[in-house]
């Protein structure tokens, strides 16, 4: 029988914490959030949000670090080994698991690129090269050209853009390389802080502001929040509200994933997962509600005013970011400064996520195949390479959005409704009841072993059936992707099975290794 290896711990509970909220702050915080919660009805918008939070955020949480933890017990760090230690008399069940591993694995080949313009941004603020752009038409050529989506007088090729890739991806590489306590723990540790000094600063920044223009003094702050926060009720009738409401809670903390299954076999038996997750869950929403609410929407309200505004937060993530967000803080004083803090917000933001993207993979590599971190790294740091390629290059061609899709939203209701029902209906409630209360310091309140055991699992079953019922026919029949570009997604799809098929057998040579050893 092959030797087993140990395993990486984590130095310390604040290091675990610090890891799973930076596995869950990340771009969507500071875009997506205040993007969704503008274009969904404003205030009304957090109705739906905080009852997700409740009754799917925060059981998931719960659920995900306590199988982690118990998985890490029998030396498994993926949900494949998870599983099947939860349903051994199943063999079937640890190919469901291989969704675990496909899905961060799938979101970090397209998320790692978009992290990188973050970090090129950063770099074209202190130098100055935007911030002689003074209209949205100027600052969404100067993005196009970065991209490699157009040549003009900005950029002719893309080859800016793939340096700044490169450095993206060989950080992310270098801190997993270090381990969990020495690569991902300690950048965390450091990054967190950082992040979080930066957003105040731009925070105070935004708050302090005024009136640019005297003739319109209903363009100010306070407005720009009445704007975001502001319910419009009749928002709530709608389906699809409560959809990206929940949809939301989903992204922003990392449930669903995989991830936090894996950074939480790393736990000891004895450690406490309640107060540990729900403390990590909560410095989430801190970043989000606070942070990601304070910044970007009321500063471009105080420019753009009520209308414009309107189509701005609705004009998507990637043009709120890096073309509204420059644009507002090219008007200021001090603008390369205020820039730099805002992109490298988001640098810091992105790393943190997508490191914590690349553990399933590399910990499936060194826990079933018992192979050491160096070469597990080098395995994963090839084939991601290789896997991120038509993502930079292709952009333009729905592949980022058919990626998005299935890795960062189909698969990750999918995955949390099979990890639910699995954990309180075959592992069974009353068991996992005191299994996530092992070593806690407080007690989850008994109405969660309902909700946990009744409301979560349905609140899932019905957000995957009104997907069928509205979205499924067109998605598949690419009804939405234009002629040119149905090749390049048929092919994307095409590359996602195949990595799932790998995956699964995978899944497979491990376990017969270990029958045979």
């Amino acid at each position: 029988m092959p030797e087993v290896k140990k395993r990486d711990n984590w130095g310390s509970r604040l290091g675990i914490i610090m890891a799973v909220a930076g596995s869950a702050i990340g771009l969507g915080n500071f875009l997506r959030f205040p993007a969704k919660a503008a274009a969904n009805g404003g205030g009304a918008f957090m109705i739906p949000y905080f009852i997700s939070l409740f009754l799917l955020g925060i059981p998931l949480m719960w659920i995900e670090w306590t199988l982690g933890r118990y998985g890490g017990g029998f030396g498994h760090g993926t949900a494949p080994g998870i599983f099947h230690s939860l349903w051994q008399k199943n063999r079937f069940i640890k190919y469901f698991g291989v969704i675990g591993i496909f899905g961060p694995l799938v979101i970090f080949i397209y998320y790692l690129f978009i992290e990188s313009w973050t970090l090129a941004y950063s770099f074209f603020a202190l130098t100055g090269k935007y911030t002689a752009l003074m209209d949205q038409n100027s600052l969404r050529s100067f993005l196009a050209g970065f991209q490699g989506l157009e040549r003009n007088q900005y950029f002719n090729s893309i080859g800016t853009a793939y340096i700044f890739f490169l450095l993206t991806f060989l950080l992310n590489i270098w801190v997993i390389y270090y381990g969990i306590k020495g690569g991902i723990e300690k950048f965390c540790k450091l990054a967190l802080p950082l992040l979080f000094i930066f957003g105040l600063v731009l925070i105070i920044r935004v708050m302090t502001m005024g009136t640019p223009d005297l003739s319109k003094p209903d363009w100010n702050v306070l407005a720009g929040f009445g704007f975001l926060w502001n319910p419009d009720f009749s928002a709530l009738k709608s389906a699809k509200v409560w959809l990206e409401a929940a949809g939301q809670i989903f992204f922003t903390l990392s449930v669903g994933i995989g991830v936090i299954l894996t950074y939480a076999s790393y736990l000891k038996k004895a450690d406490d997962v309640v107060l540990s997750g729900l403390t990590a869950a909560a410095t989430n929403e801190v970043a989000e509600v606070i942070f990601g609410a304070s910044i970007i929407i009321p500063a471009a309200f105080v420019f753009f005013g009520p209308v414009d505004i309107k189509s701005i937060a609705q004009s998507g993530v990637f043009n709120l970011g890096f073309v509204t967000m420059p644009l507002v803080l090219n008007k200021l004083p001090l603008s390369a400064i205020l820039g730099f803090l805002w992109f490298f917000l988001l640098f810091l933001a992105g790393v943190t996520s997508s490191v914590s993207l690349a553990q399933p993979a590399v910990a499936f590599l060194e826990d079933e195949f018992n192979i050491n971190r160096k070469r597990a790294v080098t395995i994963f740091g090839i084939a991601a390479f290789v896997l991120c390629q038509p993502a930079v290059f292709f952009l333009g061609r729905g592949v980022v959005n058919e990626l998005d899709f299935w890795g960062g939203t189909f698969f990750l209701v999918v995955f949390a409704t099979i990890e639910t029902v699995l954990f309180v209906w075959v592992f069974g409630m009353e068991q996992a009841w005191d299994e996530i209360h092992k070593g806690s310091q407080m007690s989850v309140p008994k109405v969660y072993k309902f909700i946990i055991k009744y409301i979560t699992p349905l609140f899932l079953f019905i957000i995957l059936g009104m997907w069928f019922i509205q979205e499924w026919l067109p998605i598949i029949m690419m009804k939405n992707v234009s002629i040119a570009d149905k090749p390049f997604v048929f092919c994307t799809r095409l590359g996602l099975l195949f990595i799932f098929v790998i995956l699964a057998v995978l899944v497979k040579i491990a376990w017969r290794r270990k029958r045979v050893g």
